[in-house]
């Protein structure tokens, strides 16, 4: 088991090189990874289990102590970045399928990966748990309402199939697992540090798999795609932190927020757009994956760096005034 512990630990820590280097494997060589895209709401559903068995009663602890940091994280999440979808799908003019595609990314939760990059930001990791908690069990409602109110314009959305989807991707799993973790505590508790790498291989494997049914359209419009999905990761953690610092929360927090919204679970926006549209539509969800797995974890070693060097400095002010 601690063989597998440190297994897990590292794949968790070098996440973003596992996603990179098999996303570019998936492009070169697509038939070594299409026979997983019929999987993926399986594999999604795994990552979701996995979710609810690492939940607790304290995770939700920060929703009531504090319910202005979380409310302004779900409200940002489920503003922002449907905002910005819908209107960097209007300025690019994107044909049909992938507006549908970003903006179906951009209507989702944040993912999982946003509690790790905001515990090396050294960002409020509480207030991250909660609002990724919060935002993932509305999302049967709001996704699918958002995806409707802003994607309509290009396709037809059925709102209710979406719903069904999530319920059945999300939903369901995500309370499996907690009845799991309070049925069988103690088992449970165990295994708990491996979930990371069973995340790492499921979150890998789709979009390794969506990357290598859509070789030919990345190749084709991979660059104007990329583009679109760096501004639109780039421009909600922007936002995301200037509203957070507007509206008067910490710095801790306002590492949390900004985190939160502009990290998304695009694995869920995939497996979306393959079973409700269209191959294409997954291609945003799959750059978005590989993508916001390169600026999460530079923005946090970046903010962690600095939070590290601004406790070093308040140690030496410290240690001076006491030898003074």
């Amino acid at each position: 088991m601690r063989f597998l512990e440190k297994v897990s630990k590292v794949a968790g820590n070098t996440f973003a090189v596992w996603v990179i280097l098999f996303a570019v494997l998936a492009f070169l060589i697509p038939e070594g990874f299409t026979w997983i895209a019929p999987h993926i709401p399986l594999l999604l559903g795994i990552i979701m289990f996995g979710m609810g068995l690492t939940l607790s009663l304290n995770d939700f602890k920060a929703v009531f102590q504090a319910p202005k940091s979380v409310l302004i994280g779900v409200v940002s999440q489920y503003t922002i970045m449907p905002l910005l979808a819908f209107g960097l799908a209007t300025a690019f003019q994107l044909q049909p399928e992938v507006a549908i595609g970003v903006i179906l990314v951009g209507c989702c939760p944040g993912g999982t990966a946003s509690n790790v990059m905001t515990f090396l930001a050294k960002g409020n990791t509480a207030l991250s748990v909660a609002v990724t908690s919060v935002a993932t069990l509305l999302a049967p409602i709001l996704t699918p309402a958002l995806t409707l109110l802003f994607a309509s314009k290009w396709l037809t959305v059925s709102a209710s199939s979406l719903l069904l989807s999530i319920v059945q991707i999300v939903l369901v799993p995500i309370l499996l697992g907690l009845v799991v973790k309070l049925s069988f505590r103690k088992q449970v508790e165990k295994s708990i540090a491996a979930l990371p790498l069973v995340s790492v291989v499921g979150i890998v494997a789709v979009a390794s798999a969506v990357v290598a049914a859509n070789a030919k359209q990345i190749a084709e419009t991979g660059l104007l795609i990329l583009s679109i999905v760096v501004l639109h990761n780039v421009l909600g953690l922007l936002i995301g932190f200037l509203i957070a610092k507007s509206l008067k929360l910490d710095f801790a927090d306002q590492k949390a927020i900004s985190i939160e919204v502009g990290m998304q679970n695009s694995g869920l926006g995939a497996a979306l757009a393959v079973a409700h549209f269209s191959p294409l539509s997954a291609v945003p969800s799959a750059i978005f994956s590989v993508w916001h797995n390169i600026s999460g974890p530079l923005l946090a070693t970046w903010w962690g760096k600095k939070a590290e060097h601004h406790s070093a400095q308040t140690r030496t002010q410290t240690t001076s005034s006491k030898v003074v």
